[in-house]
């Protein structure tokens, strides 16, 4: 098991029962992520940090012509992900498997090459090397595609105390908002050749971005 492997599973593994419930507070905009993937009827959907699958079983429901697939590195996530996917009667159109966002071989995986949807949903600021998972994943991307994220911002709007106190809470379960995820991302989509979109929710608290490869 790799160290990023064991560290979520250690995090994680006492409070699966709990994750979705109590998340739900706070990490704003996964909705709203879902909600503007709008893919094509029978477009392959990927999500990289599928945790408990709870994003995937509201993508089932909001988007029931799409094919959806998710990868995670913490298999205790992937265990609870399996038991609510049956119970949401998502079996046959939900696909999960245990995966490094930097590296997993999309073929071997799931038998595709590529995504006409990618997305992360506030897991990119729990990937120490989350610059080689963007940009994994955008090679995943074919013409057309997109790849979304929603992820903490840098809160440059809100009150320095409230700032700081959160990145100490967030820091607990090895949560690191990136200052320069805009910067990054807009870096990133120039090398690609794709089109970037990022929108400041909340003052900063959180944001939604979109890569997006031209036809």
């Amino acid at each position: 098991m790799s160290d990023a492997a064991f560290e979520m599973d250690r995090i994680y593994g006492w409070q699966t029962g709990l994750y979705d419930v109590t998340r739900a507070y706070y990490l704003l905009g996964r909705d709203r992520l879902i909600e503007s993937l709008a893919p094509p009827p029978g477009a392959r959907v990927l999500e990289i940090g599928c945790g408990t699958g709870r994003n995937l079983i509201q993508s089932m429901h909001r988007w029931p012509d799409a094919r959806l697939f998710g990868i995670d590195i913490s298999r205790v996530m992937l265990t609870k992900a399996r038991r609510s996917i049956l119970a949401a009667g998502g079996i046959d159109h939900i696909s999960i498997a245990h995966g490094d966002a930097t590296c997993f071989d999309p073929v071997e995986t799931f038998g595709a090459a590529n995504f006409q949807r990618i997305y992360f949903s506030y897991t990119l600021s729990m990937i120490p090397e989350w610059i080689e998972a963007l940009d994994h994943a955008a090679q995943m991307l074919p013409a057309g595609g997109a790849l979304m994220i929603a992820d903490f911002g840098d809160q440059r709007g809100l009150p320095l105390w409230f700032r700081k106190i959160l990145r100490v809470w967030l820091a607990l379960f090895h949560v690191t908002p990136r200052d320069d995820f805009e910067p990054v991302l807009r870096a990133l989509a120039k090398a690609r050749g794709l089109n970037c979109e990022f929108i400041s929710l909340y003052r900063g608290y959180s944001f939604l971005a979109a890569l997006r490869r031209p036809v």
